[in-house]
């Protein structure tokens, strides 16, 4: 999927009228298929970029373009068709606690499913082959019947990686996807996640707090720095000099990346329940 910023302003939802954009103006084109890092420190504007993407945020000036077309000039139904060419996946993945882990992985199938069939795969899971390859990418098939809140914080962060990959999006938005993991995980999945959307022929933007993994697996980098873009660059043009400007008050981050967003990360099974967030 092609995406087009022209002018793009973001403001959160529960702003006060008048306020400051959390986001642009920005000017930005992202080719179909292409792969995307966007990195900054916290409160740069990642996260409300991705939802603006995802049409969760209606633009509150200029405009956004996904195949050339304005998804905020369609009807209600064209509109929920186009988002469901997409995929958004946050940084905590929205999964029952008690749902199997089965059934979490192929709820990303749901927008391009019947009703009935949806129905039926709650009881008798449809689609099997397609969750447990998904699963094996992240070295997770033999959950493929845990309870999710049997699971580490590690491992569902990467269940929610798994059903980004069985909805086969054409947009994939990912927030943060290793923010609980360890660094051989987080490295696997990051392998994981991007062969399977140049497999897919997906565009994939994705926002990272690990510098060091943007340069690495992505070939264009995006900087954010207080909602405004600092720089777009070839990885290999993203200098410590420019690294150092963009976290200049947030050097902390740079130097030894975001905590995790799960403490326990993959150290064993935490029963509290999972902060649901909306595709």
């Amino acid at each position: 999927m092609r995406i087009e910023l022209q002018g793009l302003a973001l403001r959160h939802p529960a702003a006060a009228r008048g306020a400051a954009p959390a986001l642009g103006p920005l000017d930005l084109r992202i080719a179909s298929g292409e792969q995307v890092a966007v990195i900054g420190p916290s409160g740069a504007g990642k996260t409300s970029l991705l939802l603006g993407l995802a049409c969760a945020l209606r633009p509150a000036a200029g405009a956004l373009r996904l195949d050339g077309v304005d998804p905020w000039s369609l009807s209600a139904r064209a509109l929920r068709r186009l988002r469901g060419q997409g995929f958004l996946a946050p940084q905590v993945p929205p999964l029952p606690p008690r749902q199997r882990v089965v059934t979490a992985v192929l709820a990303g199938r749901l927008p391009r499913i019947g009703l009935w069939e949806s129905l039926r795969s709650l009881v008798l899971p449809t689609a099997m082959p397609q969750a447990e390859a998904a699963l094996a990418r992240f070295d997770l098939a033999d959950k493929i019947f845990t309870r999710v809140d049997r699971l580490s914080g590690g491992e569902r962060q990467r269940v929610g990686l798994a059903r980004a990959l069985v909805a086969q999006p054409r947009l994939l938005l990912v927030d943060e996807p290793l923010s609980a993991l360890d660094p051989a995980r987080a490295e696997q999945a990051m392998q994981a996640l991007t062969a399977a959307a140049r497999e897919q022929g997906a565009t994939l933007v994705c926002t990272l707090h690990q510098v060091p993994m943007a340069l690495r697996h992505f070939t264009r980098v995006i900087g954010l720095h207080e909602g405004q873009l600092a720089f777009d660059l070839p990885s290999a043009e993203v200098s410590p000099e420019r690294l150092r400007a963009l976290y200049a008050q947030h050097l902390d981050e740079l130097e030894g990346g975001a905590p995790p967003a799960d403490a326990s990360a993959d150290a064993g099974p935490t029963p509290a329940p999972v902060v649901m967030q909306c595709r």
